[in-house]
This record gives structure tokens, C-alpha cells and sequence, in this order.
């Protein structure tokens, strides 16, 4: 077992690669002629589709007005050619099942059209319908598994793109999935549903406080995406990040991130390359990247977007994705999105910044120079500081899953603990709304004096960032910072949506219940705010996040702290949750339930994988290296006792020491193996519930499995390093 077989190898072909070139040369094809280029987009659509067609739909994209089916040949016909003319040979309808991954089945545009007569064809139906196999996907036990028929469904509101493949290019429709029984088995219905019901409840209550004009309101999103690059050779060496996307063994390397030297550093040119190439390939399909840097940890990056749409952006974020595991793969890389790959550095999350927009073009939380007088605002804010303290357990909930366990309540994400910063000039008001006397708090005119003459005066914000925060204000959206990096944003911001629609019908009924009792407009939001700022204060918290003081200060105030899936996932079944998503058409009964079901298997059979690996690795790979080295050990400790004692010396104590403290420590990895085995067995014959399975592998597998690491880690730091199998976090997160 040679070093040279593998880690050498490895970090030899590495040295032998170089920057690859992005598909467009930017000084003759500028990023404006790239940009949408394989999207049917308005624009497109627009020369292609008549007069009467193209408003029809653009009322359904504008208002919401339902697509007349009557049209669906005429818009087919157009997106067939649109595509044929860029070279397409096949159609999919593009969907997101409850798998976090999107699907897809390609059919041909060849069509017979009799005896040896072959066209290309799309008809409306084509577009409009798809039934793939539905008894493969999770359903949660909404269905049989013999019950196969499912549908895809157009969805308008998202644009069809042109997906590029080495030999061709595929359309691809963005559609909902739904069963025979038309339960939602996607992750894209709800969130559609939660859209049109936070439109309806936002448009009602700033009817209430006078804005007739606003008919629709939409939510934008704009998901800050973080990930780790690895280089490909390193990959492939690792059968757990292979199967389960994170390093199941590793001892810490010698330097983490502690020099604080690669955050926002310069990035290197073989990393550029692949960033320069997956924007490309983003901005063929739409995908409005905006920003890109180094972050935290080493190895790891972040990309971030324009604002969206909610659903665009939902979907513009599984493309990215893609986009970059594709894209790395190119370039020699692996891009990983667990939310922990590596254990002892930052993990990686998905910050999903969120706000309101009416159709008016107005931002509704942008609070202005003086929020304490800007009415709308204060109550739009007012209604979510609310929603975030009322359904505080929901929104937890949404962001549960395995993956996210490394990573939430460390000091590199937000705590369990749902709660909201402010910044100082909100918490001011808030503060004086509360007592009934407001002042200005405005702090936005300000300005930063640097002290060097020949610097411009910059202009301050009117509060700093709180990057501890789960929930953060940052200027004219709220933050979410405790999305997961590989976790599909649809859950999470239909969660979202839904309990900030609740609180706006709340905050809309209280107002209007005041004013039929004699009060004015003005006196009655002023009454209603201050009464529910009162009630829901101890939400808002400016400090860090992370330190035990807020925790203990979280506990007295009340304020739930779910800290793992186990904790949180029961909340999604509640009698309260289960009313909240079917009062407002999101979810009904059997659709959460189903969601409950499918979010508790995939944690069991993601440490279940988990399990399995890590016995197999330690079996295969871990203790046989050991137990080599053990051997060279005790030979060279044999040979060295002989020359020894020829010379009069008998003393071998500390040769011995090496070799007894290194059989002790084979020998605790032979037992914790051993142990997880046995618990691993005793969980496949479990006839328990889902949730009891779940329990049992929260609280004895992950600790068995923990065990087994934590002794072979050891052993890492003290076997032969040319006999250890596995690439080490010191290679994998600098070498490349």
C-alpha cells in the first residue's frame, strides 16, 4: 500500500493541469449578446408570438390571469421553432419532486406522419401536459407504489430554456408535478400557491391603509449560493464524499482558517477559469450572477444573484447548481454543496434574501429616510416581526434535514433560535412605537470620516449587518440565513410565505376592526402596530447570536431553540400547521403529511449511507493501513530490541510505548466498528415508526458513527503517511 498509488498520484496530476478557457471570448461576444440567449424569453416571444397571443400571456405572467388553452398550439409551435433553429432534437418538462434534485424525461420533436413520412412536431398539449412515471418519486405515502401515473404541468410563469449538451441542445419546460389525485408531489405547486397567497393578503391590506392602485404583489428572492471546490483527482480517492458529498474521516489540518486569509482574497486563476465558465453558462440560460468571491473557509466560494421572482428564482437556483457540478467536472474540479464537507472549518449555507415588490415597482420594505413615517412600511414590517414569533417553530422546520445538523447553531451560521435583527434605526423605532413616542432614530444621512484627505467621505448605512442573525433586516430585505447550501430554496420560502400571509390577513383584520369601532386610518394602524410590536418584541434581538448569553436570554424570553431534524421535523404535523397551509390553499392535509414522511426517510437513509460507508471505509481502507503499519512497526521495534541487547542495552520502553499505544488504538477502532455494525443491524430490523427509525438514528447511530471517526482520525495523525488511503483536509483544501 504505496503513497504513490493514490494521494502522490493524485497531487501529481494536479500539478499537470492548467486553466481551462470559458466557451466565449468576452472581448468579441460581450456579456449583453450571451445573456438569456437560450431563453424563450419575453423578448423572444415578443417577435415570434402575434399581437393577441403574446398580451394574453404577458397578463398571465403580469396579473395572473389564467392562460387560455387555446393558445398553448400557437405558443408550442413558436418555442419548437425558436428551439429547432438553435439546434434542439428533444423537449423535457423540467419539474422539482420531492427528491431536492429536479427530474426530467426527454421525448424527440420526430413525429411519424404516416407511411415513411417523418416531421418534427410540438403540439400545445405537448407543452401544456406530461405524465411521467410518478411510482418512483417520494410521495410520503400519498400513493402506492403501484400507483405509477403522475403529471407535469406547464408553468408559464417561469421561461422554457435550451439546456446545451456536447452534441446538442435540449428544451426544457419548467412544469409542475402533481398525481393522478392532483396532490402536489413537487416542491414547485406549493410555492406557487403561497405566492398567490401572500399576493392576495398583501394587495388586501394595502387597499385597507389606502394604496387602491396595487393588484398584485410579488415576492423576490435573490439566494446567496456557497460551495467548496476540490480538485477531481482528491475526489475520486474519497468514497465518501463520492456517495455521501462529505469527508466522513479526516483530522483537522495543521491550518484552518484562522489566518482569516481567504475570505474575499485573490482568487486563483485555475478557480476563475471555472467561475468565468459556469457564468457563461448561467447567462446563456438566464441566470442573473451577479457577484463571485473567496469565502471563509479554504477551498470555498460564493456566487450570488440579482433579485428574482420567487419562483424564477427557485428555479434559476436548481440551474445553478447544476450549472456548477457540470461545469467543475470541465475543469478537473468537484463542486461540493454539502453543508459540511469538511469537518472543523465553516460549512456552507444558502443565504435566501427575501422582500416584496407590487406591481407598481415599489419595494414594500424599503423603509425610506424616515420609516417612522412611513405608514405601509412600518406595518408591512410589523406583520413579519409577527410571523417570525408566531410560526418561529414553522420556518425552523423548513430548514431541517441531516446535512444542515453540522451546521446550524455553530459559530459559522445562525442559531436554532428563530429571531430578527433590526439594526439600530428599526430597533429605535420599534422601540419608540412600543411606548408610544417616536423618534426620527434616523441614521442613514451619516456619513464614515476615514481620516485620509484624499478619500471621498463614504456614505453609512443605517445599521450594520448582523451576520449571526437567522433573520436579518439588511437595508430593504430580510435575510434567511439558515437555508442549507445544497437544500432546494421552494420548502423554505414557501414557509415563508405562507406565515407572513397569515400575519398580513391578522394585521389587516385588526386595523379594519378598529376603524369600525370609531377610530381613524392613522390611529388605528398606530394602535394596531404598537399592540403587536408589544406582543411580539421579544423576537427582535440586535446582538451576536452565537454567544451562550442569547441562548440563555432566548430561553427566558420563551423563545423555542429546536436544535436538530428530530426536534423540529414533528412541527410540520401540528394541528396549527396543518390548518395554516390549508386555510391558505398551500397544502392540504395529506400534501404536508406526505412532506413530514419524505423529509423523515431521506435523514434515515442519509445516515443510513452514511453508516454504511463509514463502516466499509474503516473496514477496508482505515484499519488495514493500520493494521500495515503496525506491522512495520513491531518489525522495526523487534529488530531494534535484538541490536539492543547485543550491546549491553535493554532498555526498549519507549519503542514498545509506540507500538502498544498504536495496537490500543486498532484495537478501539476493531470495537466502535463492531458497535456500529450492531446498531446498524438492530436499525434495519427496527418495526418501529418513521419518526421512532428517525429518533434512533439521531441519538445512537450518529454517535456510534462519531466514534468511529474520532479513533481513526487519531490513527491519521500517527500512521506512516505514505500508507494512509485518504486524501487529508491539508491537500484537499489547498491543493488545486
Amino acid at each position: 500500500m504505496k503513497m504513490v498509488n493514490g494521494r502522490r498520484g493524485a497531487i501529481q496530476t494536479i500539478q499537470s493541469r492548467q486553466p481551462m478557457a470559458s466557451s466565449i471570448d468576452y472581448r468579441r461576444t460581450p456579456v449583453s449578446e450571451v445573456f438569456g440567449s437560450n431563453v424563450f424569453s419575453r423578448a423572444v416571444m415578443r417577435t415570434l408570438l402575434p399581437k393577441a397571443a403574446y398580451r394574453a400571456l404577458t397578463r398571465c405572467l403580469d396579473q395572473g390571469e389564467r392562460l387560455d388553452p387555446s393558445l398553448a398550439d400557437i405558443v408550442a409551435n413558436a418555442m419548437k421553432d425558436w428551439a429547432l433553429a438553435r439546434g434542439a432534437t428533444h423537449f423535457t418538462h423540467w419539474f422539482q419532486p420531492m427528491t431536492g434534485l429536479t427530474a426530467e424525461k426527454h421525448d424527440s420533436f420526430l413525429v411519424s406522419a404516416g407511411e415513411d413520412e417523418w416531421i418534427l412536431e410540438f403540439s400545445g398539449k405537448n407543452l401544456i401536459q406530461g405524465e411521467p412515471d410518478a411510482s418512483s418519486f417520494p410521495s410520503g405515502g400519498i400513493r402506492s407504489t403501484f400507483e405509477a401515473r403522475g403529471y407535469t404541468g406547464w408553468d408559464p410563469t417561469s421561461p422554457a430554456f435550451l439546456m446545451d449538451s456536447i452534441n446538442g441542445k435540449t428544451l426544457c419546460i419548467p412544469t409542475v408535478f402533481c398525481a393522478f389525485s392532483g396532490h402536489a408531489l413537487d416542491k414547485k405547486t406549493p410555492l406557487l400557491r403561497s405566492l398567490e397567497a401572500i399576493s392576495k393578503q398583501a394587495v388586501r391590506l394595502m387597499h385597507v391603509l389606502g394604496n387602491k392602485e396595487v393588484s398584485r404583489v410579488t415576492c423576490t428572492v435573490g439566494p446567496e449560493q456557497e460551495y467548496f471546490l476540490i480538485d477531481e483527482a482528491f475526489y475520486l480517492l474519497r468514497p465518501d464524499l463520492i456517495n455521501a458529498g462529505r469527508c466522513l474521516f479526516g483530522a483537522k489540518p495543521p491550518k484552518g482558517q484562522e489566518m482569516e486569509d481567504h475570505y474575499w482574497g485573490s482568487i486563483k486563476e485555475r478557480v476563475l477559469a471555472f467561475m468565468m465558465d459556469t457564468e457563461c453558462e448561467l447567462y446563456k440560460l438566464g441566470v442573473p450572477v451577479k457577484t463571485r468571491h473567496n469565502e471563509v473557509a479554504p477551498g470555498q466560494f460564493e456566487v450570488a444573484p440579482v433579485f428574482e421572482p420567487s419562483n424564477v428564482a427557485t428555479d434559476h437556483n436548481m440551474l445553478l447548481m447544476e450549472v456548477f457540478r457540470r461545469t467543475a467536472q470541465k475543469h478537473g474540479f468537484r463542486c461540493l454543496f454539502h453543508e459540511k464537507p469538511f469537518t472543523g472549518i465553516n460549512g456552507s449555507g444558502k443565504h435566501n434574501n427575501w422582500s416584496l415588490a407590487d406591481d407598481r415597482g415599489s419595494n414594500l420594505l424599503e423603509p425610506g429616510h424616515t420609516p417612522h413615517e412611513n405608514e405601509q412600511f412600518l406595518v408591512f414590517l410589523t406583520a413579519i416581526i409577527r410571523a417570525i414569533d408566531t410560526h418561529g417553530k414553522l420556518l425552523r422546520a423548513s430548514v431541517a434535514f441531516a446535512g444542515n445538523d453540522h451546521r446550524l447553531g455553530a459559530n459559522e451560521a445562525p442559531p436554532a433560535i428563530m429571531s430578527i435583527y433590526l439594526g439600530d434605526t428599526l430597533a429605535e423605532v420599534v422601540e419608540g412605537l412600543i411606548a408610544g413616542k417616536v423618534e426620527s432614530g434616523n441614521k442613514s444621512g451619516k456619513s464614515i470620516e476615514i481620516g485620509v484627505s484624499t478619500l471621498p467621505e463614504l456614505p453609512r448605512d443605517a445599521s450594520d449587518r448582523n451576520r449571526t442573525s437567522p433573520f436579518a433586516f439588511t437595508g430593504n430585505k430580510f435575510e434567511f440565513r439558515a437555508v442549507g447550501a445544497s437544500q432546494s430554496i421552494a420548502f423554505p420560502n414557501t414557509v415563508l410565505n405562507t406565515i407572513v400571509a397569515e400575519s398580513l390577513e391578522y394585521m389587516t383584520g385588526k386595523i379594519e376592526e378598529a376603524t369600525r369601532k370609531g377610530l381613524s386610518l392613522n390611529k388605528a394602524v398606530e394602535a394596531v402596530v404598537r399592540e403587536t410590536l408589544t406582543q411580539h418584541q421579544r423576537v427582535v434581538f440586535n446582538g451576536d447570536n452565537y454567544s451562550d448569553e442569547w441562548h440563555k436570554e432566548a430561553q427566558r424570553r420563551g423563545l423555542p431553540n429546536l436544535r436538530n431534524t428530530v426536534e423540529a421535523l414533528p412541527i410540520l404535523v401540528e394541528p396549527q400547521s396543518k390548518e395554516l397551509f390549508g386555510r391558505y390553499g398551500v397544502l392540504n392535509e395529506e400534501e404536508l403529511v406526505s412532506r413530514y414522511n419524505v423529509m423523515l426517510e431521506s435523514y434515515c437513509k442519509t445516515i443510513n449511507v452514511e453508516v454504511q460507508l463509514t463502516i466499509n471505509i474503516a473496514t477496508t481502507m482505515i484499519l488495514p493501513a493500520a493494521i500495515d503499519y503496525q506491522g512495520r512497526v513491531a518489525a522495526t521495534i523487534s529488530t531494534t530490541v535484538q541490536a539492543l541487547q547485543k550491546n549491553g542495552r535493554l532498555d526498549s520502553s519507549t519503542h514498545e510505548k509506540v507500538l502498544l499505544d498504536l495496537c490500543e488504538k486498532i484495537s478501539k477502532l476493531k470495537f466502535s466498528i463492531d458497535q456500529l455494525e450492531s446498531l446498524s443491524k438492530e436499525a434495519e430490523h427496527s418495526n418501529g415508526d418513521l419518526y421512532a427509525h428517525t429518533k434512533f438514528y439521531q441519538q445512537k447511530i450518529i454517535p456510534a458513527m462519531n466514534a468511529v471517526r474520532a479513533i481513526s482520525d487519531e490513527l491519521e495523525l500517527i500512521v506512516d503517511d505514505s500508507v494512509w488511503p485518504l486524501p487529508k483536509f491539508r491537500e484537499m483544501l489547498y491543493i488545486y
